[in-house]
């Protein structure tokens, strides 16, 4: 039975009509129906990085999945987030996994995709998703390979994933400080950023992501980038130099370097998601960008210096979208889960069964309930979901100002080479215009040596 239901699972075809020569993908197909379930006792594996909301859902998934399936047991496992490409690529690379469902980067799909690493699940999505459901743009970024040019779902384009957790970033602002409204554009938010350093000792003005890991100081950089009318790149004819390094990029690492960087707290060149939050929980950030799936923790007086009630924080703290300049994009974060091809059939079936169950709208409710970040347009207006946290309906408004980054299977490399500049700016050991254009450079050159073509993103 095992090997019946392995061959009907890993039929191994080409995917994706309509796709360019260059991103033509061999990742074996998913059947449109779910196999046989079985009802031995079963671990179903998940890996991801470690951070609030991996622990979430492996409480939440035990609390109701195993509602109608008692014999499986959820396993999220974690590692660090320096680590989480390499863990799971270095399984694919052996063609052995010790999880089941990796949740992917939505830039990490290209990479899976062409060396067949994860499911089409083409023909399930069609028999088994309501995608009507979805805002387009996030099925696709969560999904989708490659991705259309405007960022939309494309109907015929091949589908690898479905939507674990979205998110983007929130702007966090001490109320007790700044006062009640928000900055509006970018640099009134320097400015109110300037004046509440001078006015607090002992409080920075701003605290962002700046390490050289992950994709944090390019994130960063991308998103200033972003409000300032730049772009990261020519998706059509796969161009960076000359276009992250124009008059816009320029100004945007302009302002990054030498407006916000002062403004941080000494230290802080490799701060990212934890450091930030920790800076803001012990009062030391007038202002702070976090991503929001990661803001839960400054609501609790366990964590924090600024109450000791919820709502003593809430008195001091705000969650805003980020404010706009030229342009009001916004960074596109979250993840989706796809299934490993080299999981026990057994598991590939449970796989499928799981992400049926869990884009249902009332799962999809519960799961905004416990603090996931739903992509189902009616658990994004749910109830639920804006009431669960103050920063949940950042997100709602944020949805349709959202930007990715390049999503390619060369995207590992140039988010390393992103990331060690911009933080090289950041930290001094490079001039912001010789870092750009090394980024420029050394990007054109990863892109240059493939043969691939296309790739959307932006």
């Amino acid at each position: 039975m095992r090997l019946a239901t392995a061959a009907m699972l890993v039929a191994t075809t080409m995917a994706a009509c309509g796709q360019d020569d260059g991103a033509k993908a061999s990742a074996p197909k998913a059947p449109a129906t779910i196999p046989e379930l079985t009802k031995d006792p079963l671990t179903l594996s998940f890996i991801w990085f470690d951070w609030p909301p991996a622990h979430a859902l492996e409480a939440f998934a035990n609390a109701e999945y195993t509602k109608e399936r008692s014999n499986v047991t959820i396993k999220v496992n974690t590692v660090p987030n320096a680590n989480w490409h390499d863990a799971m690529f270095t399984q694919f690379a052996a063609h052995k996994t010790d999880f089941d469902i990796p949740i992917l980067d939505s830039q990490h799909i290209g990479e899976a995709v062409t060396n067949g690493n994860i499911l089409d699940l083409t023909d399930f999505v069609k028999k088994n998703i309501d995608v009507k459901a979805y805002n387009p743009y996030l099925l696709a970024a969560y999904g989708q390979y490659p991705q259309a040019e405007t960022g939309k779902r494309d109907e015929n384009a091949s589908m690898y994933g479905l939507p674990l957790l979205g998110d983007t970033w929130t702007m966090i602002y001490r109320k007790d400080l700044i006062g009640d409204k928000p900055p509006q554009t970018w640099d009134e938010m320097i400015s109110v950023a300037e004046k509440c350093q001078a006015d607090n000792p002992g409080v920075s003005g701003l605290a962002f992501h700046q390490a050289n890991g992950s994709d944090a100081a390019a994130v960063t950089y991308n998103t200033v980038n972003g409000v300032y009318g730049g772009n990261l790149w020519d998706s059509k004819t796969r161009k960076i130099e000359g276009v992250i390094n124009d008059t816009a990029g320029q100004e945007a690492m302009d302002v990054l370097v030498n407006k916000m960087k002062p403004l941080t707290a000494k230290g802080s060149g490799n701060w990212f998601i934890d450091e930030v939050n920790a800076a803001v929980a012990q009062g030391k950030a007038c202002i702070a960008f976090n991503w929001i799936a990661a803001s839960g923790g400054l609501l609790d007086p366990k964590q924090s210096t600024l109450g000791t009630t919820r709502e003593q924080i809430l008195d001091k703290l705000g969650f805003a979208t980020l404010p706009s300049q030229k342009t009001n994009l916004v960074p596109l974060g979250g993840m989706g889960m796809h299934v490993s091809a080299y999981s026990p059939a057994a598991n590939q079936a449970e796989a499928l069964n799981f992400m049926k169950w869990f884009e249902q709208a009332d799962i999809q409710k519960k799961w905004a309930a416990a603090g996931g970040v739903p992509s189902r347009t009616d658990a994004l207006e749910s109830p639920e979901f804006l009431n669960a946290g103050p920063f949940n309906q950042v997100y709602a408004d944020s949805v349709s100002r959202m930007r990715d980054m390049w999503n390619v299977p060369e995207y590992a490399r140039l988010v390393d080479i992103e990331n060690t500049n911009v933080n090289a700016a950041l930290n001094g050991a490079k001039t912001p215009k010789d870092a750009l254009d090394d980024i420029a450079k050394e990007q054109q050159g990863v892109l240059d040596s493939g043969s691939r073509k296309g790739g959307g993103g932006l």
